[in-house]
């Protein structure tokens, strides 16, 4: 059963997240892959994470998937008008990429290339709009295709249960999102109460997908903490961090308890690890999830 058959039929899934490389050599991307194999559902592969540029998702997702990997597609609005988003859309479908995972993207400011231009032709909201015109075989200026896409889109979401982003998150599921994945969780009390609002305004929770990091150091919680859109560690978690004799132990086990209380409340765990996947089986066996 498939990544979207799992969302759809309400199966728990486990994803994971995989940056494309920063060059041309795909052997490192590929290894970090094989830790995971037979061990995910499908492979989140990043678009210029944090603007910073790498190879493209599109072509990333095809080397995987000539290898046998499920992959989800990132999207951001940043780097394209809306006849390069279309375009790229048209294409992943043709090669068999089905999931996306749509997001407006981090301002090139923060990246790595100083003085590039933002382009927010569309907001993630307009971009989901428009994947549901592609899959019921239209453009985005109402044109007929030649054929439609068959997509299954989903988009991104902070647990901030404020009345602006609920109104966000709304537009996003009115626009077609079949799944939602959430920034890092370090606190489930948290994660439960974003829960249920999500329920309360009609999105199942078996379509919501919780984020987890595993944390290497104290450094790497703070850092997270300081640099990170909608990440919170509390300061116990960094405590347990700063006082671990084997900080990368501790960390593998706060991301394992933080699945096993999560289990019940989601459709299924996104792991985005600190540096490669080398822990992620490790740490799903500690939760006892695989």
């Amino acid at each position: 059963m498939g990544f979207s058959e799992k969302i759809r039929s309400g199966k728990f899934v486990i994803t994971a997240e995989i940056s494309p490389p920063k060059g041309t050599d795909t052997e490192m991307m590929l290894k970090d892959a094989s830790f995971i194999k037979d061990v995910v559902d499908a492979v989140n592969i990043t678009d210029n994470q944090r603007a910073v540029m790498r190879m493209s998702p599109l072509v990333a997702c095809c080397i995987l998937g000539q290898e046998g990997y499920e992959t989800i597609m990132h999207l951001t609005c940043r780097d394209r008008n809306r006849l390069a988003l279309q375009s790229e859309l048209l294409g992943a479908c043709a090669l068999g990429i089905n999931n996306i995972l749509v997001m407006s993207g981090d301002h090139p400011a923060k990246g790595d290339h100083e003085g590039a231009k933002p382009v927010y032709d569309m907001d993630s909201v307009q971009l989901l709009g428009l994947i549901q015109k592609l899959n019921r075989g239209y453009d985005f200026s109402g044109n007929r295709l030649e054929s439609r896409t068959d997509l299954c889109a989903g988009a991104v979401a902070n647990m901030e249960t404020n009345e602006l982003a609920l109104i966000k998150l709304k537009k996003k599921i009115k626009m077609g999102a079949r799944f939602i994945q959430t920034q890092a969780v370090f606190d489930a009390g948290s994660f439960s109460m974003f829960v249920a609002e999500i329920s309360d305004i009609g999105f199942r929770r078996s379509r919501i997908i919780a984020g987890i990091i595993p944390l290497k150091s104290e450094k790497s919680a703070r850092f997270l903490n300081k640099n990170i859109a909608g990440i919170k560690i509390p300061e116990d978690i960094i405590h347990k961090m700063q006082t671990a004799r084997n900080p990368k132990v501790a960390g593998m086990e706060i991301a394992a308890g933080l699945i096993e209380e999560l289990r019940d409340m989601c459709g299924g765990i996104h792991i985005m690890p600190i540096g490669n996947h080398e822990n992620t089986k490790a740490i799903l066996e500690m939760a006892g999830i695989i």
